[in-house]
């Protein structure tokens, strides 16, 4: 075994925080039981914001959250709170008259944002799909069958590939694109990509007509070739209609998640080619988030922006991000400075991401270590998916370090 890694001891740290602190801080104080469904936003202080909107985003990461938990552990409690999600998401943001889900909902559950972001479209795919895989029950298959045909036929690019941004809640063409206030209005961007081929990914573990096939394939290409920029090993963010770049930031935290996600996407599709190229791809992206986005006490800075500065600050997904990533580029190249670097990761997170007091997660804690109490606790953005994913993922991937060692 690696010098200074103690597995069992981050293995076991690691469920613990999965069961005990998310999955039970969510159960314990989500639940909405005026309006049903869950809370649309805490702040960092436990307070419930009452009145909040509910978004997609954060219901269908619900969802996918339990139910992953649920095809773990088989914990009947899990599969209550991802059917909750789901009967949400079926009664209150499906578009009944023009298909796909609203982005927004006011807490009686009539839309406040009613356009098709296709980011938002693509978590609902990855959230049905991961119920299905941990239920066995092929009901919505329908649903998730029905949400990839409205974006083949309305948010696909036939022309030059790719998919846009948002579409209006009739599915035409809408100047209201950008995910969130910080993202830029622009046809296309990395991270409704990633999220895309992350639910295609999904999908096709339960359903595999050759036309997903092909489109799956199509997208670890799209991101290979035009999203990646193979020489720095960074992905570029925004893109015009024919992909030319419109920014020259780095995110850190989507270049580690993508490193993994590519590669999880490679072996799902089985195409022994492209799991090579994506492979070359996956070990450059964690290299240069390793060499240039790596603080000395092993946390992962948030953004380089294109006139040098540097946001230093660490929010809570790109930690997450990076432990998987590490772990995904030591089972794929079995150097040790990526174990390494994945534990250094895991214990900045339990140091400081870590709410030990409030429960869950902080959002973001500053360079210092302090945290950063104007962020919520739970949001539009502020899920359970991130932090969740990246202890099942460690879990089942340090479970088969432990082994691999064990027969040495």
């Amino acid at each position: 075994m690696s010098e200074n890694l103690n597995l069992p001891g981050w293995l076991e740290e690691v469920e613990s925080e999965l069961k005990n602190n998310i999955l039970g801080f969510w159960k314990a104080r989500t639940i909405d039981n005026t309006n049903g469904g869950f809370i649309g936003a805490m702040n960092a202080d436990g307070e419930i914001e009452e009145g909040a909107d509910k978004s997609l985003v954060l219901n269908a990461r619900i969802l996918w959250t339990f139910a992953a938990a649920y095809r773990k552990y088989g914990q009947e409690e899990d599969l209550h709170m991802a059917e909750r999600a789901l009967e949400q998401l079926e009664a209150y943001f499906v578009d009944n008259e023009f298909g796909g889900f609203y982005w927004m909902i006011h807490p009686d559950g009539t839309p406040s944002e009613d356009k098709k972001q296709v980011y938002g479209q693509a978590f609902v795919i990855y959230a049905l799909a991961e119920y299905i895989r941990a239920t066995d029950n092929h009901e919505p298959l329908q649903l998730a069958e029905e949400i990839y045909r409205l974006l083949e036929r309305y948010a696909y690019d036939p022309v030059h590939t790719g998919y846009v941004e948002a579409l209006s809640r009739e599915w035409s063409e809408t100047d209201d694109l950008s995910l969130s206030g910080k993202d830029l209005n622009e046809r296309k961007s990395m991270n409704t990509h990633l999220h895309v081929l992350e639910a295609y990914t999904n999908l096709y573990r339960i359903w595999k007509p050759e036309g997903l096939r092909l489109k799956l394939k199509e997208l670890i290409e799209v991101h290979l070739k035009l999203i990646l920029n193979m020489e720095s090993g960074h992905f570029k963010l925004f893109f015009d209609d024919e992909w030319n770049s419109q920014s020259t930031d780095v995110s850190y935290g989507h270049d580690i998640e993508g490193s993994w996600l590519l590669w999880e996407a490679a072996e799902v599709l089985g195409d022994r080619e492209l799991l090579n190229q994506v492979r070359s791809a996956a070990l450059k992206m964690a290299v240069a988030t390793l060499e240039e986005g790596t603080d000395e006490d092993g946390a992962i800075y948030n953004e380089l922006h294109a006139d040098g500065r540097l946001d230093d600050s660490k929010d809570w997904w790109p930690q997450a991000e990076a432990m998987v990533g590490y772990l995904n580029a030591y089972q794929i190249s079995e150097e040790t400075r990526y174990l390494h670097a994945a534990q250094r990761s895991w214990n900045f997170i339990r140091d400081y991401i870590v709410d030990r007091t409030g429960g869950e997660w902080h959002w973001q804690v500053f360079r210092s270590g302090e945290p950063n109490l104007s962020q919520q606790k739970v949001g539009a953005w502020k899920c359970p998916y991130h932090n969740s994913r990246a202890c099942l993922e460690a879990i089942e991937r340090l479970e088969s370090i432990t082994r691999s060692y064990s027969q040495v």
